[in-house]
């Protein structure tokens, strides 16, 4: 495959209680930093805002926020395909809100490549980003840290950590992406310990072709997933 990407990937600001990751009820979120790769890049960018101190700020700044989401759209217009894990229900929701650009945020989650987002499409359920990199033999999350903890961690000064968190979450991102490209086929380690493949032989689908495949038999599952939770933030005729 020649197609380029750019994995993204953002760290929140406000800590979750509980143990389900309800965050809607506790927004606005914010952002402490953003981390993106583009294939061939070597070394994922940090973003992130600073005080007049110089040291790294609570949370990003909106125009900070904007730079980020009008780099995307930049990238996309070069025909490099925004990518992430989950980002169309939770990443471009939250860059949405906290740089005012709807309407583009929008148009970046559509036409993006949500891997997550294409496995529920055609398989009916999620599988982690850790399950997939065990599955494919690439290098997975970060041990030791977990997102939840990312914003503790941001406020209490651990920003190295945190940040060294994000950039790998984007380097197991795209390492997935490219490894399934280039074998045609998506794998992943299941809670039995076993692997379990995808045929890709088109290569991954953006949010609105992903949207169109056939609904799978989930007829087996107790609480199946809909596609509309992931849509959900969008404006129903965006959504089509």
């Amino acid at each position: 495959m020649s197609r380029k990407y750019l994995a993204f990937d953002i760290e929140t600001a406000k800590e979750i209680p509980g143990v389900d990751f309800n965050w809607k009820p506790h927004r606005p979120l914010g952002i402490t930093c953003i981390a993106s790769l583009e294939t061939g890049e070597e070394e994922p960018r940090i973003w992130m805002s600073q005080t007049n101190s110089g040291t790294p700020a609570p949370q990003m700044t909106r125009p900070d926020v904007v730079s980020f989401v009008r780099h995307l759209s930049g990238a996309a217009a070069r025909g490099i395909v925004p990518l992430s894990w989950n980002g169309l229900s939770f990443d471009f929701d939250v860059l949405a809100e906290e740089s005012g650009l709807i309407d583009e945020c929008r148009t970046l989650a559509l036409g993006h490549v949500d891997i997550m987002f294409h496995v529920v499409c055609e398989k009916g359920f999620p599988v982690s980003l850790n399950s997939a990199a065990s599955g494919l033999g690439v290098p997975g999350k970060l041990a030791g840290v977990e997102g939840v903890n990312a914003p503790a961690l941001w406020a209490n000064g651990k920003y190295d950590l945190v940040k060294k968190y994000v950039a790998q979450d984007v380097n197991a991102t795209l390492a997935v992406a490219l490894m399934s490209e280039s074998q045609k086929s998506f794998a992943w380690t299941t809670r039995k310990g076993t692997i379990s493949t995808m045929p890709l032989t088109k290569g991954w689908l953006n949010v609105k072709e992903a949207n169109r495949l056939p609904l799978p038999d989930t007829s087996w599952m107790s609480n199946p997933l809909s596609r509309g939770d992931y849509l959900s933030w969008l404006d129903e005729t965006e959504s089509n």
